[in-house]
């Protein structure tokens, strides 16, 4: 059974009767459920009975339902109220807009404000790289979507979107001080992919004045490739699509220290790649930027070969550049002798069985989101490092490691463009905040929340752009 999380956890406020027992029969229902309570609050006795708040964490939806219905049918429990505290934490949104300053009195509204703020507007006109120093645009990046290929859950669209951009705008704030806001495009009535490509690159063109920086997010391959391409070519700011290259870097960085713990080198290893899409395609190229020569990755048709006639472009060009002994069949097909395994795709692609037949000591990166390709539980004993893309198992291969410190090192050293360089040196950066002592089969990346993996990474990032060439010339 898979583990209780708190992603689907509830807040129960119950009326119990005042009396020994009445609440220890409440947590065996609970229990007897598979419901996990993970904290009891608000607890207020009024004479006869007592109210209580329960917090209790569930494995999915309809375990929620189970639990609530052991819970309504107990004797002596009355529920009062019942929230899915994921919902509560979305209810009116996870960001807003906060003013630097207070605008108090009319010297304050003079300068902030006309006549003051136009001596401002034309020293920017005059100088246009002033933008830069004296507005937003120096600490705020657009998060862009379409919300074509969201999480595990596919085209949903820019509004059902908008709660992962939120999430996102969320964590560039806590994580790394910068301003994020969520740009989710429409493209409904575009009638074709091209059209539809069209609209979100000229909508970003239209808007890149307030923005420093522009992350691509949940845009559906292979669309996702032209205009990450044209946007990179138009604009004098970062252009990151974080699904490819902010996945790419921390599985990079993962997996260099998942290799300290099977004593195997990046350059012997045969890796198989499910997933042929944008994170799978990012992947695949930074693997072999830094040595991997046997890369055979998957799409929903099997292995992508150049003997294949039913790819697109993108697919075409990738499978010039992998699967070198031209492997064909299934997943399953290809996976036996394989030393690694990253899934990028959909959940329960693989079994226990399937991974029995890799090679000795494998390496399972199941990294569809929310449900991997195949959980933790069932691999115990059978693979020598385990990681998925979830924050309630170890090894959460999280793009939090790498946006928001490549962001920030972007705009600290007033990037014009993300390198190979930059996401090299941001994979280094994360790689080596895991210290020797500290590397494990569950612990080969960093905590989400060890603060020291943004300050890494960002002077990672700011020392390559400089290196590289690609920062905006220094103000005298």
């Amino acid at each position: 059974m898979a583990t209780p999380t708190a992603a689907y956890s509830v807040r129960l406020r119950v009326r119990l009767a005042n009396r020994p027992g009445s609440l220890g029969r409440l947590a065996l229902a609970i229990g007897d459920a598979g419901g996990n309570i993970v904290a009891l609050e608000g607890f207020e006795a009024k004479g006869p009975v007592l109210d209580e708040d329960v917090l209790v964490n569930c494995t999915d939806a309809s375990h929620i339902e189970r639990v609530r219905e052991a819970v309504a049918g107990l004797e002596g429990v009355e529920v009062l109220q019942w929230a899915d505290r994921t919902f509560e934490m979305h209810r009116g949104g996870k960001i807003e807009v906060l003013a630097r300053m207070p605008v108090v009195d009319r010297d304050d509204l003079s300068m902030a404000y006309t006549p003051g703020v136009a001596r401002v507007c034309t020293a920017i006109a005059t100088d246009p790289a002033l933008v830069h120093d004296l507005t937003i645009k120096r600490n705020t990046v657009a998060i862009v979507t379409d919300g074509t290929a969201v999480l595990g859950l596919g085209d949903i669209g820019p509004a059902a979107a908008l709660p992962v951009m939120e999430g996102k705008a969320l964590l560039f704030k806590n994580f790394a001080g910068v301003d994020a806001f969520p740009v989710c495009i429409d493209t409904s009535k575009e009638g074709t992919p091209a059209a539809k490509a069209q609209a979100i690159v000229e909508t970003v063109e239209r808007i890149a004045p307030v923005f420093g920086g522009i992350n691509l997010e949940d845009i559906a391959a292979p669309a996702c490739f032209e205009i990450e391409r044209r946007l990179r070519s138009c604009l004098d700011i970062p252009v990151f699509h974080d699904d490819q290259h902010g996945t790419a870097v921390v599985t990079l960085a993962a997996l260099e220290n998942a290799l300290r713990i099977v004593g195997k080198r990046l350059a012997d290893l045969r890796v198989v790649l499910s997933g042929a899409g944008a994170a799978g395609v990012a992947i695949a190229k930074i693997l072999m930027a830094a040595g991997v020569t046997d890369v055979v990755a998957c799409d929903s048709r099997g292995a992508v070969t150049v003997e294949r006639t039913d790819l697109n472009d993108a697919k075409r060009e990738f499978a010039a550049i992998t699967n070198p002994h031209q492997l064909s069949g299934s997943l399953a097909d290809v996976l036996p002798g394989a030393d690694v395994f990253i899934g990028v795709s959909a959940p329960d692609l693989v079994t226990a069985d399937d991974l029995r037949k890799m090679a000795i000591d494998p390496i399972v990166f199941a990294m569809a989101n929310p449900d991997p390709e195949i959980r933790p539980e069932e691999v115990e004993g059978i693979v020598a490092v385990m990681a998925t893309g979830r924050s309630d198992y170890p090894n959460q291969i999280n793009n939090v490691l790498a946006f928001p410190g490549i962001f920030r090192g972007a705009l600290d050293a007033g990037a014009t463009t993300i390198t190979e360089g930059m996401k090299v040196a941001a994979a280094t950066a994360i790689a080596s905040a895991v210290a020797a002592d500290e590397l494990a089969a569950d612990r080969i990346v960093p905590s989400v929340f060890d603060h020291r993996v943004v300050e890494l990474v960002a002077a990672a990032v700011a020392g390559a752009a400089v290196a590289d060439g690609v920062t905006r010339p220094p103000r005298s």
